[in-house]
């Protein structure tokens, strides 16, 4: 029997093929593609989401290990990440994602032990209902972790740090480590605050991220209005946020989304009269056994993947996108037999323990406790093997959280995420491009872009938003239906 081995040719579509609608393509199915695919569906446009992965959600997802539904890492955002909360209640999730009443975070000294019974010296950092600077001042002011004396050049830094623009230039090529020396600041007073925070929202430490980064992070987190800080986070898993109910929302809005669906090729074609735009030609996007055709692209795809499917000349300085760096983060966790602790999270310092979070109830765990320690920046560690890590730290919770000295762990596993973020180092926002490329109808969006954040969901709703808003613009449709800040 002979075998034909002829390949066909891939099929053209637009869209899905119903002539007389602008059509876009998002290629990327993150939070930055989700929210660009959703806002041009908003405004009467023909979606289709491409996403290479067999999920929705980018790097904030979840997965099934043993009967558990497990996040690969603990996100968590802020009420001044209004963006984020757009995306929330676009997808109708903002009712599973709840924010504190006000900002509360157990900072745990594990180098200062109370009593071997009661453990480490408990700080916390509060706010109150008073206006800025003053809603910080009690807690300031009571902090066991830092003397008097640093406590008090805390607060000269902060008002120095207020008066920064973090969209000077100039504050790009400077590192917030050196800053904060020539503020007074002391290793102590660093590590205990400075990079307690810095750390968790940057993915660096201050004397590798850019002071342009840190003033963002502290001037709108800590200094703008009492509540910006008030820590938000899924209490169930993200991936029913950023996977099911996004899906769902997209679904409703008309997007055709494609998983498992990797995009081989973006290019320009050339004006012709079956085009849907005939003056400027049209967009076609390659996938296996077929070619899409668009008037608008969005890549929101990570910044080396972005290069690769730029086509020549779109980006002026396109090898800059591979300047970006990228940070690591890992996730450490682990189920006890019993409950060891009894705050729904908390940061240490004097450990190399960072954040932990219980993640009980999310995972559907049902007897004991499950943990999760959140390790940013974690350079020197995301490699390490399993047993070094769960050596390293299983000792630290015990060190932290008493009840754990007498607990059982019933599981213990590590997920690593080796480019979690982009590298927030000096002279980064140079390389960040914004949404508008040299090619008309080609934007691109994620966190790395130039949103002006760091890389976090915010960062890349934003820059979904700031994606959908050109295109829009450069289509003459309207936009007033997006987040009207995320400019």
């Amino acid at each position: 029997m002979s075998e034909d081995t002829t390949q066909s040719a891939p099929a053209d579509t637009h869209a899905e093929g119903r002539p007389g609608r602008a059509a876009a393509v998002v290629v990327g199915g993150g939070l930055a593609g989700i929210t660009s695919a959703l806002a041009l569906a908003d405004a009467g446009m023909q979606v289709t989401l491409l996403e290479g992965r067999p999920r929705l959600g980018g790097l904030a997802f979840s997965f099934q290990r043993d009967g558990l539904t497990v996040d690969n890492g603990q996100h968590v955002y802020l009420r001044c990440c209004t963006a984020y909360q757009w995306f929330l209640d676009r997808v109708e999730a903002t009712s599973l994602a709840p924010l504190q009443r006000r900002l509360d975070v157990p900072v745990l000294d594990a180098a200062v032990t109370a009593s071997s019974s009661r453990g480490p010296r408990l700080g916390r950092l509060s706010r109150t209902a008073l206006p800025v600077p003053l809603h910080l001042a009690q807690s300031l002011a009571t902090y066991p972790h830092l003397s008097l004396a640093e406590r008090a050049k805390v607060g000269r830094a902060a008002l120095a740090l207020g008066r920064l623009d973090p969209a000077d230039p100039a504050l790009d090529g400077q590192d917030f480590g050196s800053w904060l020396a020539r503020h007074g600041q002391s290793p102590r007073a660093i590590e205990a605050l400075w990079d307690l925070v810095g750390v968790a929202t940057l993915n660096a430490p201050a004397g590798d991220a850019s002071l342009a980064l840190a003033a963002k992070v502290f001037k709108t987190g800590l200094l703008s209005e009492p509540g910006a800080a008030d820590i938000g986070w899924a209490r169930v898993p993200l991936g029913d946020i950023h996977d099911s109910l996004a899906r769902k929302a997209l679904d409703s809005a008309g997007v055709r989304t494609e998983l498992r669906t990797r995009v081989t090729s973006v290019s320009r074609s050339s004006s012709t009269s079956d085009t849907p735009d005939s003056e400027n030609g049209y967009w076609t996007v390659e996938v296996p056994g077929e070619r899409i055709r668009a008037d608008t692209v969005v890549l929101a795809t990570a910044q080396r993947e972005t290069h690769t499917l730029l086509p020549a000349g779109a980006l002026d300085g396109a090898d800059r996108l591979l300047a970006i760096g990228t940070a690591p983060i890992l996730n450490l966790h682990v189920v006890y037999d019993r409950p060891v602790l009894r705050r729904p999270f908390f940061a240490a310092i004097g450990s190399p323990v960072q954040w932990v979070f219980d993640r009980t109830e999310a995972s559907g765990l049902t007897k004991g406790q499950y943990l999760a320690l959140s390790q940013s920046a974690a350079q020197d560690i995301v490699d390490e093997p399993v047993a070094a890590l769960r050596a390293r730290f299983l000792p630290e919770l015990e060190r932290l959280l008493p009840p754990a000295r007498t607990a059982r762990v019933e599981d213990f596993f590590v997920t690593r995420e080796r480019t979690a973020t982009f590298a927030p180092t000096p002279g980064v926002g140079r390389l960040r491009p914004g949404a508008r490329t040299e090619a008309p109808g080609l934007y691109l969006a994620g966190a790395w872009t130039a949103t002006g954040w760091p890389a976090t969901m915010e960062g890349a709703v934003r820059s979904g938003i700031s994606a959908a808003r050109a295109a829009l613009t450069a289509l003459g449709r309207p936009s007033a239906h997006l987040h009207e800040e995320a400019a």
